[in-house]
């Protein structure tokens, strides 16, 4: 049978963990004390897939029930950033819901763009709720085939 030396300061250090993740939780709830108290207007985040082709970076943005004119798209020192409101609708009043859990008020996404890409090429459409950034590679960062020379 082997000896393992116990370490009391370990198990402090996993429930402190747990801890910090139950007020993380907790906080980031939209409706969650300290976000906005009203219906879940809180500070959100669209998901987002990101994936590259031999000749792009494609960004695509779930942004459902949200005007394209409500949504912004800046690039500075290849930071992409993503930014947007959406609107609980107006003409339901607050005491007909039953229950609120799609987040609603200000996003704001930022992403590291690689340095291979054509930044004056971007190009973004809105269609069916979904935001497609595609972000053309510069043509001297793509993969090309050398011929052997005799």
């Amino acid at each position: 049978m082997a000896l393992i030396k116990w370490d009391p300061f370990g198990d402090l250090i996993t429930i402190q963990e747990k801890m910090n993740k139950l007020f993380e939780d907790t906080m980031n709830r939209p409706g969650a004390y300290g976000a906005d108290e009203e219906l879940g207007l809180a500070s959100w985040a669209p998901p987002v897939d990101i994936y590259e082709t031999e000749n792009e970076v494609v960004l695509k943005a779930e942004l459902p029930e949200i005007d394209k004119e409500k949504v912004e798209i800046h690039v500075d020192n290849n930071i992409l950033t993503l930014s947007g409101h959406r609107e609980l609708e107006k003409e339901t009043k607050k005491e007909n819901y039953h229950r609120i859990e799609r987040s609603y008020g200000s996003f704001k996404r930022s992403f590291t763009l690689p340095t291979t890409i054509d930044q004056e090429k971007i190009d973004a459409k809105f269609e069916n709720g979904v935001l497609k950034i595609s972000m053309p590679k510069r043509e001297e960062s793509k993969p090309r085939q050398i011929e052997i020379k005799k």
